[in-house]
């Protein structure tokens, strides 16, 4: 097995120069890219439509071809779900990545290309592996297998009877994956795909928790589910008296700042690292690169072309869209993507900010439609992210997920609020306390939040309600949304979550 870790070390390390490549280079690359994405969307439906073959500058592109969202693009997407191809893209789709990051009724479903999948998904989890080999030479890995908490697949809803398949990326991904791969990871396909969540815990449990694990990969609120029941399982005080051998956790989809305390305690090691990942449906657009940093690195070579709205501009008619080399760090922008697996100039829904450009890094900073300013006081998900971490650290308290939505006015010299419900794993001691602490530090990150709070101005302190264990969990059941690619929105500006969830507490 040391020979083999060797081998596969120096294999993975061979990207380097490549990634380097971009972070020096990374205009001249995002052109390459452009130019390319131009040429292969020439001859399709969309490309003759928005007059490609007369594109031959970035200018040209953003006057010709204008900015889509889900639902704007849904009738191209939809087509090429029926079976027509070259509608999009240039080669066929047989793929479609169902969408994360929403609770909605409504999936969307976004294209796979071969392109996509090998030149993009596949490349960021090899590029994963490179960086953390390159930071960590001494590593192990490689005499063990990776845990990966995957998705499922299905039928295209729109064309059941066709060849093309639907699922969450990261099912999508697992069933395409090289046989040397599969071998290197547990549980079993058939296992990591299974429908049925609760199920499908129990056997992955019950599959892994003999194996020698040395890395995993997943999103941390379903991680958390699956070690918990490991440890019942085995009888164990933590995880590395089931896996002595586990070194890092790969995570992503959401924030794992207010989930530390959590993971140091299921896994009592200061060698155990952790390192984010930002792979969504649409494509891998960051991995965190530097060990004593949690800025990802913009991937830019994965055949994704990125511009940006900045956050100021956002729901104006007629907002101002800007290349990579015109952003700014500090500043809040959506991303807009076009990419080898046919999205053109679509808004993906997820905010950054950069905190460098040479080379380009960035944090996830929310969503576009996951914020709460009911008052003035623009609060993102960066911000409750922040502020619930720091208030579960200074009172020993670790969570499993929380909501937060705003307490409007209602008249007769009312004042609003924000109201969080929080499911602990463990609770403080005081919830006054941490409802304290959570406040007071949303006024220290957020100015605008403060200037509503002063002297309870227009804002009381927030209210919060501790809910009862497996809350979450039932309420995404009772929404048909259990599954690892379903999370809990943190912010909304409605109360539509909220209130759904305050209802099933009354009933518990």
């Amino acid at each position: 097995m040391e020979v083999l870790n060797s081998f596969m070390t120096w294999i993975f390390k061979s990207r380097l120069g490549q990634i380097e490549n971009f972070k020096t280079n990374p205009i001249e690359v995002q052109e390459a890219t452009f130019r390319s994405l131009i040429d292969s969307g020439k001859r399709t439906e969309f490309g003759k439509k928005y007059g490609f073959s007369g594109i031959n500058t970035y200018r040209d592109f953003a006057a010709q071809v204008p900015v889509f969202d889900y639902e704007t693009f849904k009738p191209y997407i939809e087509k090429t779900m029926l079976g027509k191809q070259n509608v999009v893209w240039n080669t066929d789709i047989e793929w479609f990545a169902k969408s994360s990051g929403t609770t909605s009724s409504r999936s969307k479903y976004i294209p796979v290309s071969e392109e996509s999948l090998e030149e993009c998904h596949y490349k960021g989890g090899k590029d994963m592996v490179s960086l953390y080999v390159n930071n960590y030479p001494e590593t192990k890995l490689f005499t063990g297998k990776s845990l990966s908490i995957g998705g499922t697949l299905e039928k295209n809803p729109l064309n059941p009877e066709g060849t093309a398949r639907a699922g969450d990326v990261s099912a999508v991904i697992m069933q395409n994956l090289p046989i040397w791969a599969q071998f290197a990871r547990t549980p079993s396909l058939e296992t990591a795909l299974m429908s049925e969540w609760e199920a499908k815990i129990e056997k992955m449990a019950r599959e892994t928790m003999n194996e020698n694990v040395t890395s995993i990969a997943g999103v941390p609120t379903w991680t958390v589910v699956l070690l918990q029941r490991i440890l019942e399982l085995k009888k164990a005080k933590h995880v590395l008296e089931v896996w002595p051998n586990l070194e890092v956790f790969f995570h992503g989809a959401v924030a794992f700042g207010p989930y530390t305390s959590l993971f140091r305690e299921l896994i009592p090691s200061e060698k155990m690292r952790y390192m984010e990942t930002y792979n969504a449906s649409e494509g891998f657009f960051g991995i965190q690169d530097q060990p004593d940093s949690e800025d990802l690195l913009l991937l830019l070579d994965y055949g994704i072309f990125y511009e940006f709205i900045p956050m100021e501009e956002w729901g104006s008619e007629n907002p101002k869209v800007i290349p990579l080399e015109e952003v700014e760090v500090g500043k809040n922008y959506a991303i807009i993507i076009s990419t080898n697996g046919g999205l053109w100039r679509y808004q993906i829904g997820d905010t950054i900010k950069f905190t460098s450009v040479l080379p380009y890094r960035f944090k996830i900073s929310g969503r576009t439609k996951h914020f709460i300013n009911a008052f003035g006081e623009e609060v993102i998900v960066e911000n409750a992210e922040n502020a619930i971490q720091y208030a579960c650290e200074q009172t020993g308290a670790t969570l499993s997920n929380f909501t937060a939505a705003p307490v409007y006015f209602e008249g007769n010299g009312s004042k609003g609020a924000h109201e969080w419900v929080v499911e602990f794993n463990k609770e403080p001691d005081s919830i006054e306390e941490f409802a304290n602490l959570l406040d007071n530090r949303l006024r220290q990150i957020n100015s605008d939040y403060d200037a509503k709070r002063y002297k309870n101005l227009a804002l009381n302190r927030l209210i919060l309600h501790p809910a009862p264990h497996g809350l979450f969990e039932a309420w995404l059941g009772k929404k048909g949304k259990l599954g690892g690619q379903y999370k809990v929105p943190r912010l909304s500006n409605s109360r539509e979550y909220i209130d759904e969830i305050l209802e099933m507490m009354k009933k518990q």
